[in-house]
């Protein structure tokens, strides 16, 4: 596999081809559970080699911290081993992994997953079961708060700082799995949260969400009482939820996020980057959004530094979904809101001038109908557009024969012998199209592109091309120049 690394606002290999990644997450949130050990790695052969027919090439690959150490300073091996095998079988597959430590609402104590009991701690706070959805922690919950409060002030557990502990376990799984092949980077934790700050973003949001349906004048008040009575009245209340009204409401927290980014959250960056860099220093790391900012808070971190410099490799790991994410609702998605989310990210990566791996998009709560469609191919095309790499949310069994597949599953630019200046692709007539330029560099160096469908021809600026199919891609040599490739593929 060749090594991936960073150039600028771009990802590049050994070659120096411009390399773009279509993949998904595929997430193990289990506690640790003697007898669980990690894949059946039987099975796993045969998703990733369906993954791998359906185009995908990247996967982030999901784990708790409470499943890597069940127990204050004692590793789990075994599941460690049984992630060893899992990236051997990805580079079999040529299929690209980043390291995700993951967490929802901080642990499982609390009310999903992340860390383990021992590090979780609550200061006496009861802890309440969500009822409605699963993040209502995040809103209300003490027990959460403190614990993320506990996280982020590095509080001692036996004498050693909290996050110092878990910047340890980081430095574990480099050094087990950070020479893999596969392994392209470290996505060191999701969807970061400010603690008791967090329930004050939530409170801040609800008034501004009350100020703007009782003032703002972009809402139809007498509209939408008429609609409540009307038979289609949930897409039809959401459509007043434009983009504009939505940041509107959400502004009112970005002082407490912009706090958190360049606070807590930047430290955090830097002291994890810093244990990893120690035993895995050639690697990708990835910073992610805070939970909130998915709604489109703007992000303020200011990138990552290892031992006060700027690390040479990261990558921005944006996350978006609309209002109605993990209901069946999210079928109403709006292109406007998502699309102005997005926006945000994307002057967030001209700020930071880092390549950008959208970490998670999708979200269909179960949604895999035809409804949903529309939504997944507006998406892909807008990472298409910014040359986005992305991991959708999320892998389940039986994902692969939904018809969210039937999206996700496209041509696009694997490896570009020079830089890409356009691509795109008609999902509708099945043609892709690519525009780059070849350096006089890399007059020798193929162009990869993945195709999982069979080609029925392919021109370059014009001119009928000859190219080999083989094993998911087209292979294109050309000499150095401005091109401009066109591939139809049978309907």
């Amino acid at each position: 596999m060749n090594k991936i690394s960073t150039s600028g606002m771009t990802l590049v290999d050994e070659l120096g081809r411009e390399r773009i990644f279509n993949g998904v997450n595929l997430c193990d949130k289990s506690v640790f559970t003697p007898g669980k050990q990690g894949y059946d790695l039987q099975e796993a052969d045969t998703i990733l080699r369906r993954m791998h027919d359906a185009g995908l090439n990247l996967i982030r690959l999901g784990f708790t911290w409470a499943k890597l150490e069940p127990q204050e300073g004692t590793y789990n091996e075994e599941y460690l081993d049984n992630l060893s095998q899992f990236l051997d079988l990805c580079e079999k597959y040529n299929i690209y992994v980043y390291l995700d430590m993951h967490q929802d609402v901080y642990s499982a104590k609390v009310g999903s997953d992340g860390a383990p009991d021992w590090a979780t701690l609550t200061d006496g706070h009861p802890i309440r079961p969500a009822k409605l959805v699963w993040a209502e922690p995040y809103f209300w919950g003490k027990a959460c708060h403190a614990a993320f409060d506990n996280f982020w002030k590095n509080t001692p557990i036996n004498g050693k700082g909290i996050q110092d502990r878990y910047a340890d376990c980081w430095r574990h799984v480099a050094e087990k799995l950070g020479g893999k092949p596969a392994v392209i980077g470290y996505d060191m934790l999701n969807e970061p949260f400010p603690g008791t700050d967090g329930g004050k973003v939530f409170r801040a949001i609800v008034r501004g969400v009350i100020h703007t349906v009782l003032f703002d004048r972009e809402i139809k008040r007498g509209k939408a009482i008429r609609d409540l009575f009307s038979k289609d009245r949930i897409p039809k209340l959401l459509n007043q939820i434009t983009p504009g009204v939505m940041r509107r409401a959400t502004s009112k927290a970005d002082d407490l996020i912009r706090k958190f980014d360049t606070g807590d959250y930047s430290a955090f960056l830097n002291r994890t980057a810093s244990a990893i860099n120690e035993v895995s220093d050639d690697k990708i790391y990835f910073m992610e959004n805070s939970y909130y900012s998915n709604m489109g808070i703007p992000f303020s971190a200011p990138g990552i530094f290892i031992n006060g410099k700027k690390a040479d490799r990261q990558v921005f790991a944006p996350h978006a979904y609309d209002l109605m994410v993990d209901t069946p609702l999210y079928k109403y998605a709006s292109n406007d809101r998502v699309g102005a989310i997005f926006a945000e990210h994307k002057r967030s990566q001209q700020r930071l001038g880092v390549p950008v791996i959208v970490g998670e998009w999708g979200g269909s709560g179960g949604t895999d109908n035809s409804d949903w469609l529309p939504h997944i191919s507006f998406l892909l095309d807008l990472f298409d557009k910014n040359k986005w790499s992305n991991t959708y949310w999320a892998y389940y069994e039986g994902c692969l024969d939904t018809p969210v597949m039937t999206v996700c599953t496209r041509p696009y630019p694997r490896a570009v012998a020079g830089t890409i200046n356009a691509y795109t692709y008609d999902l509708k007539n099945k043609i892709f199209y690519l525009d780059f330029d070849q350096p006089e560099s890399m007059a020798q160096v193929e162009t990869l592109i993945a195709a999982p469908f069979t080609a029925e021809s392919v021109t370059i600026d014009g001119q009928s091309a000859s190219y080999i199919q083989k094993d998911g891609e087209i292979q294109l040599t050309t000499q150095p120049g401005n091109h401009y490739v066109k591939i139809c593929f049978q309907k």
